[in-house]
């Protein structure tokens, strides 16, 4: 893919961003990147991290009020995103909840002819007496994985300042933008 395609793409999968509220409210010196990983790129061992039997992953199934919490510690913006049909990942840490996403299905895009099924993580969180432990890395790993296995193209993510933290598992920014548009 070249730049119009991935600005093809953040169209796309991003329909009037720039007319959102929310978005135009955002201070003018406010950065943001959108990532690309070809699935069929993605190398499962480029990150890896072991630990103890007290931490595991996979779909949440629990309350959602125990989700909420979580979800509330790191950002109470985001409670009006989840919903209890929602899919959401998790790190667990002896089944608490210690990092989170949402597993987004964004829907079949066609670029330069071809149609690509693009999912990804988001609203991903990691409450905060859990951090810098690996454990959201390992997670968002993990649902790269997941979507690789349910035949995405690609993984995206949307809407994140952390570049370089996606970036060690293989993600790429398509696209820098803030709230007048890319830049």
């Amino acid at each position: 893919m070249n730049k119009n395609d991935y600005i093809t793409l953040f169209n796309s999968v991003n329909p009037d961003l720039f007319e959102r509220e929310d978005i135009k409210k955002l201070p003018d010196n406010a950065f943001f990147e959108e990532m690309l990983l070809s699935l069929d790129e993605f190398d499962v061992h480029k990150y890896k991290k072991s630990f103890d039997d007290n931490i595991s992953f996979g779909f949440y199934d629990g309350s959602f009020d125990e989700l909420k919490e979580a979800i509330a510690a790191v950002d109470k913006d985001w409670l009006k995103i989840f919903h209890e049909d929602t899919r959401v990942f998790c790190g667990f840490y002896n089944d608490n909840i210690a990092s989170f996403c949402i597993v987004e299905d964004m829907g079949i895009h066609t670029i330069d002819g071809r149609r690509l099924k693009i999912g990804g993580p988001g609203c991903v969180g990691t409450v905060p007496e859990y951090r810098n432990k690996g454990i959201g890395l390992t997670m968002i790993k993990c649902v790269t994985l997941f979507l690789k296995r349910e035949g995405y193209d690609y993984s995206y993510i949307h809407y994140t300042g952390v570049a370089p933290w996606y970036e060690k598992l293989g993600y790429k920014t398509i696209i820098k933008w803030n709230k007048n548009g890319i830049v």
